[in-house]
């Protein structure tokens, strides 16, 4: 019987030890998915010229080839459930004078399935060294995937043709797009419209997307926009985007899991930017149910801000959510920024706030308390939501803190101490 128990209690330590030391491998191998398909220094890029434009109105099937570099001006829709399909290596290049926007209609489809090898560009039309965040406008797929507003749908923010711009229903598996090994550069465009010009937009997703290896670098809006729907992701990565990486609102669902984002301290939104955004619902729409609001989990995620001592006041927090939205922060780092997480005024006391963000099995350097909160009477307890994470005693500049941080073809976030080394949070 000892023996037995012995044995048994040996295998339970040996399960919990190989468990912990997964949960907190922040080796850089846990990035080799970045190779070979992304680019860090996309204004160094010397792309081919143009030679054929894309209509207005794609309202049949049309496909795209790699031999052909394509130019896209002003407002592009895909109509009519037709069904985009661009091949492995193509490069679409995007007007800044009359700033591209690509609509994929509800019904319609994009299909644009890159490769290792050769990836899908849609990048700026100027030439190189001259590209800037927001030169032309961005990629919005409209679904038919469940939206917790009282219609239950919506119109796309950005005064596009109404007749294009519904999104939203009842076909929660719907397969609205696939996106594989997929470049999306300098997208984001304020002059033409104000709000709609995100790097891509995805309004209403089904489950049953396809969306992984997607770069989205110098976004002058989100990098990654999501109203309502459903999906699980992997292999994103946003870089130096103006506003916020990842935005997700009108009661979305989904797991994102190895995802990069990297900003930098001095390129932010006058109204504050933040590496995740998250709003449980509209307040303009309303919603359906207070219960179903947006409920995202980052698992392996390094979310990185370039500061160091000299600049690390111009940050913010690196996660904000506001109105009542759920988030999950499991084996991920977080630098660089003023604090973990902002909450609004919603969250109106600390059951609801625990019950709202958790985070474990995480690493985070910070220059401030850690929470930032708009109850103030709620920020000691408050603070509770960071135990059994690890964080540096004093903040640390980036340099000082990662081995290679600013590499202009992978940059590495990986510790330069051990994890071991640094505060537990209990």
């Amino acid at each position: 019987m000892q023996k037995k128990l012995f044995v048994t209690t040996t295998l339970i330590l040996l399960f919990l030890q190989f468990n912990t030391s997964q949960a907190q491998n922040f080796s850089e191998k846990d990035n080799r998915w970045v190779k070979g398909w992304t680019n860090f220094s996309p204004n160094k890029t010397d792309y081919p010229e143009a030679e054929e434009k894309l209509p207005h109105i794609i309202s049949s099937h049309m496909y795209l080839r790699n031999d052909i570099v394509y130019f896209m001006s002003g407002d592009v829709y895909v109509t009519n459930e037709a069904t985009l399909t661009i091949q492995e290596g193509t490069v679409i290049r995007c007007d800044h004078k009359n700033p591209a926007n690509l609509i994929v209609t509800k019904g319609a489809k994009l299909i644009a399935l890159g490769s290792k090898a050769y990836p899908i560009v849609f990048t700026s039309n100027k030439a190189p060294k001259s590209r800037n965040n927001g030169d032309w406008g961005g990629i919005i797929i409209a679904g038919s995937g469940k939206v917790n507003t009282v219609s239950g749908n919506g119109l796309i923010d950005g005064n596009f043709q109404p007749q294009y711009a519904i999104y939203g229903g009842n076909q929660y598996n719907e397969e609205t797009t696939i996106l594989s090994h997929v470049r999306i550069e300098f997208a984001g465009n304020t002059v033409k419209r104000k709000e709609g010009a995100n790097g891509l937009s995805l309004y209403g997703i089904g489950s049953s997307s396809v969306i992984d290896h997607v770069m989205i670098s110098y976004s002058g809006q989100d990098s990654f926009n999501f109203h309502g729907g459903s999906n699980n992701m992997q292999n994103l990565i946003s870089l130096k985007a103006k506003e916020n990486d990842y935005s997700m609102s009108e009661g979305f669902k989904g797991n994102l899991s190895h995802v990069i984002a990297i900003r930098h301290p001095l390129v932010s939104s006058p109204k504050g930017s933040y590496a995740i955004e998250i709003d449980g619902y509209n307040k303009e729409t309303g919603y359906i149910r207070p219960d179903d609001v947006t409920d995202v989990t980052f698992s392996n995620a390094d979310l990185i801000n370039l500061s160091n001592k000299s600049n690390y006041q111009h940050t913010t927090a690196a996660i904000s959510t506001t109105n009542s939205g759920l988030t999950y922060i499991h084996n991920s780092k977080i630098s660089g920024f003023s604090d973990v997480v902002k909450f609004d005024r919603s969250y109106t006391s600390i059951a609801l706030i625990k019950k709202s963000f958790m985070m474990d099995n995480s690493f985070f350097n910070i220059h401030s308390k850690g929470v930032d909160i708009a109850n103030q009477s709620l920020l000691k307890e408050s603070l509770d939501i960071l135990k059994y994470n690890r964080f540096t005693e004093s903040f640390v500049g980036v340099d000082d803190l990662f081995s290679d941080p600013k590499n202009n073809v992978i940059p590495k976030f990986q510790l330069k101490k051990s994890l071991n080394t640094y505060m537990v949070m209990q």
